[in-house]
């Protein structure tokens, strides 16, 4: 039901925080064409290429983190560079829509039933305000993937969310410093094009 506007009839500019030698190798188009899929258990939306939508800072801020903390990432950071690109949504799994999150729901309920009949304990989110170890969100949406598989239904092409993350950004309010859209491209022929972000 409602699958039709699941389909998002628009491209977004998404930006990748990496090192300068990964920006420019995608760029040139050399060897793989591509960004590296991130696979890690704790991934906010599941398996895929990262991108900030909209937002080349935010990306070059989780470039400069990753140089500074380089246990927070599996790929390492020298020089700290961004990536932009040119992505179709195509068909989309956005949390901010109650047909996906319905489907979420059931995927939790799902996989918490198969774990409790398996003895085996559900993943936790972890690491403090912000949860940046989504160790149950990763494990919940990958399973719902799997769900999707194997009933024949169309497989997402991305997922983003709205994501609130930091301090408030000014006393009284619900801002963060830090909010920002997040999104995830789980099928690389969603990316037409990439390009280097003008400064200034």
């Amino acid at each position: 039901m409602w699958d039709l506007y699941k389909f998002q009839p628009s491209f977004v500019l998404g930006f990748h925080g990496c090192d300068k030698s990964v920006a420019e190798r995608v760029l040139a188009g050399a060897g793989k064409p591509h960004l590296r899929h991130s696979t890690n258990r704790y991934d906010w939306l599941g398996n895929g290429i990262y991108f900030w939508e909209s937002s080349p800072k935010r990306a070059m801020e989780w470039a400069e983190f990753v140089r500074d903390n380089p246990s927070v990432s599996s790929g390492k950071v020298e020089t700290p560079a961004v990536v932009g690109a040119i992505i179709d949504l195509g068909y989309c799994g956005t949390l901010h829509d109650r047909a996906f999150l319905s489907e979420l729901r059931q995927a939790h309920d799902l996989l918490t039933q198969a774990s409790t009949s398996a003895g085996v304990p559900m993943p936790t989110n972890a690491g403090g305000q912000d949860k940046p170890r989504r160790q149950l969100d990763c494990a919940v949406i990958e399973f719902m993937h799997t769900l999707r598989e194997t009933e024949g239904l169309t497989p997402y092409d991305t997922i983003r969310s709205v994501f609130s993350e930091g301090d408030n950004l000014y006393p009284g309010t619900l801002f963060t410093e830090k909010s920002h859209i997040q999104l995830v491209v789980r099928d690389e022929r969603s990316i037409r094009g990439y390009f280097r972000p003008i400064e200034g």
